[in-house]
C-alpha cells in the first residue's frame, strides 16, 4: 500500500496548496537586480526633478520600500511574468550592452527567486547621466 493511501495525505507536502507572488515582489527583485549592473545610474524617470523627489521619498521612513521597485512594472501570472523597466544610464556606456546585462541579471534573479518564467523584459532608457551633472539626491542634514 502506498504512503498516501495509508495516511490519506499527498506524498509531497509541496503539492498541498498554492503559492501566489505579488507584482510588487517581482518588481522589487527586478529593480534590485537591474541596479547591480554597471552603467545603470538610476531607475525610473530621467527627469532630475523626479529623481530628486524620489531621493527625498527614499529618506522618509517607509519610503525605501517603494524605492526598490521604482522604474519597474511587472505583470505576474500563475507561472509567467513580464517586466517593463525604465533606466537612466551613465554617459559613455554602450547602451545596448547595458540593456543586455540588465535583462540577463533581472531574468536570472526573478526566475531563481520566484520560479516564474520571465517571458520578456522591456527596457526604456529615459536619460543619460552626464559626468558634470550633480547627483540629484539632496545632502543629508545629519552627520
Amino acid at each position: 500500500m502506498s504512503d498516501s493511501a495509508e495516511t490519506g495525505f499527498a506524498k509531497d507536502p509541496a503539492d498541498r496548496g498554492r503559492t501566489s507572488i505579488a507584482d510588487g515582489v517581482v518588481e522589487k527583485i527586478a529593480g534590485l537586480a537591474a541596479r547591480e549592473v554597471v552603467g545603470v545610474h538610476a531607475m525610473g524617470s530621467g527627469s532630475g526633478l523626479s529623481r530628486t523627489f524620489g531621493a527625498v521619498r527614499d529618506r522618509v521612513p517607509g519610503g525605501a520600500k517603494a524605492a526598490a521597485a521604482r522604474g519597474v512594472k511587472a505583470e505576474v501570472g500563475e507561472v509567467q511574468t513580464a517586466l517593463d523597466l525604465e533606466i537612466v544610464v551613465d554617459y559613455g556606456v554602450e547602451i545596448r550592452e547595458v540593456a543586455r546585462a540588465v535583462r540577463e541579471n533581472v531574468i536570472a534573479a526573478v526566475e531563481r527567486m520566484t520560479g516564474l518564467e520571465v517571458v520578456e523584459v522591456n527596457i526604456a532608457v529615459s536619460d543619460v547621466k552626464l559626468p558634470d551633472e550633480p547627483d540629484d539626491e539632496p545632502d543629508s542634514r545629519l552627520q
